[in-house]
């Protein structure tokens, strides 16, 4: 294992064994195909996403979490476009600011009851995601635009818990919440978990 939180796993088919390398290392004609996060308490964080990353992100088609990750950085999975489902596990509290983002064929997140707060555009663009669920969890706080252009969602649960709710979270989810309905909620918690479970 190397030291790092985010690299990325193939089966050498030569060795017949696993190779793991930084997310930096990988040369864009070598083979790879799962993102590994391990080590200590936070998926790196991205503050710009280089061509060559955007590259390498298209070809992941899964996710695990290991040990002690307790928040999802930001940008950390961001652009993952074959990525189908993803199950973030227990102890993990925050979803970073466009964590997710453009994981355009994502359908299926498993969420931790330990989760608190989904952040900034999380899930913006995940435009064949259908159903979330978040009624087991804690999550308290919704961030901006969280759910922004997932054009085919049409469930969402959440937990009396949440307090905060932020700007546009469902803007463009039509097949939610048409958007007059999305802009008079403004920043009310309470009308948003109302109206959910009305549609119920």
């Amino acid at each position: 294992m190397v030291d790092t939180l985010v690299a990325i796993r193939w089966l050498d088919k030569k060795w017949h064994k696993v190779v793991e390398k930084k997310l930096t290392e990988v040369k864009l004609d070598e083979p790879y195909g799962e993102i590994i996060v391990h080590g200590g308490n936070d998926i790196s964080y991205y503050e710009a996403i280089s061509d060559a990353r955007k590259d390498r992100m298209k070809q992941v088609t899964k996710v695990v979490f290991l040990l002690n990750i307790t928040k999802v950085g930001d940008r950390a999975c961001a652009l993952a476009s074959i990525l189908v489902a993803v199950d973030i596990p227990e102890g993990i509290t925050i979803i970073g600011d466009y964590s997710f983002n453009y994981c355009s064929s994502l359908k299926e997140i498993k969420f931790p009851k330990s989760l608190t707060a989904i952040d900034v555009r999380s899930f913006d663009s995940c435009y064949n995601l259908e159903e979330v669920d978040l009624l087991h969890t804690n999550v308290q706080e919704l961030g901006d635009y969280a759910f922004f252009g997932c054009t085919s969602l049409r469930e969402m649960k959440v937990p009396d818990s949440l307090q905060k709710f932020g700007e546009r979270v469902f803007a463009n989810c039509s097949k939610l919440v048409p958007s007059d309905i999305d802009i008079s909620w403004g920043n009310d918690a309470s009308a948003v978990v109302a109206y959910l479970r009305s549609i119920q």
